[in-house]
């Protein structure tokens, strides 16, 4: 028998379904209904991160983390929305009042106060998520359209898609000891990432050809990192059993699923200022 056990491969299929359901929304959703639809997907899929986040990552306090995560994310959509004319680095406003509101939330949780620590990285990171795929309410008034924010949603979720279905068939050459993810996965998804953005690439010179590359590279490898980084997360939540929430099952695909979606956001969003995607 394989020394990853099929219950720890189990939850590559339902990311997988996931992040197809995600990407969907983000390329269809906008081409439908424009920017209104853009915000529904968004704002999907920031609400399935956050009731996610807690039972997935069984942090200490998660009623306040699930707390600060959804005013983070009516801030974050609010900040990009509401002004005539608004520019990224409004954005930082967010994180910034979060951080104090995580600090405060650490002070009123009732004693005994454990995994502080961790509590507050997890609730931090949270609010850096919703923010990235707040992100992804800018990107296409940045690079001229809604086709650059729908090749930047299917290079990621094509990426993440085909990482998955390889890990949940061969995880092999192993990352790492307890973490059901292979060098193979990773080696597919750069390749189905670069694969998807030369499709969506409006033939011209091999500068044009190389630069689309290049982005569907940059787009995939950012996606396959912070998947293994879930597989981290998946690790550690089989290896403490104890601390395993009630819902986590479900959550675990979730967060697996959309934190590579809202890493990708800002990094789409830096590279559309500098080339069309």
């Amino acid at each position: 028998m394989s020394d990853v056990d099929l219950p720890a491969r189990a939850h590559h299929l339902p990311a997988a379904l996931v992040a197809a359901v995600g990407t969907a929304l983000l390329v269809l959703l906008p081409a439908q209904l424009g920017e209104e639809g853009t915000l529904a997907a968004v704002l999907v899929l920031q609400a399935a991160l956050v009731a996610a986040w807690g039972p997935a990552t069984g942090l200490r306090g998660s009623a306040g983390v699930t707390a600060l995560g959804l005013a983070a994310t009516a801030a974050a959509d609010l900040v990009l929305l509401l002004p005539a004319e608004t520019h990224l680095g409004h954005l930082l406003a967010v994180p910034g009042v979060a951080f104090v509101a995580a600090v405060l939330h650490q002070m009123v949780r009732r004693a005994p106060r454990r995994d502080v620590v961790g509590s507050l990285a997890g609730s931090l990171l949270l609010v850096c998520a919703v923010c990235g795929l707040a992100v992804l309410l800018r990107l296409p008034d940045v690079a001229g359209g809604a086709r650059p924010a729908a090749t930047a949603a299917l290079v990621v979720g094509a990426a993440l898609v085909a990482g998955r279905l390889v890990d949940a068939v061969l995880p092999r050459p192993r990352i790492a000891a307890g973490v059901d993810h292979g060098v193979l996965g990773i080696v597919v998804a750069l390749l189905v990432g670069a694969g998807v953005a030369l499709l969506r690439h409006t033939p011209g010179g091999l500068g044009d050809t190389l630069s689309s590359v290049t982005v569907g590279l940059v787009l995939a490898g950012v996606a396959a990192l912070i998947a293994l980084a879930g597989g981290y997360i998946a690790a550690g939540a089989a290896a403490e059993p104890v601390r395993r929430a009630p819902g986590s099952t479900v959550a675990m695909p979730v967060l697996q699923a959309v934190l590579p979606i809202a890493a990708c956001g800002p990094v789409a969003f830096a590279l559309a200022v500098q080339t069309v995607i």
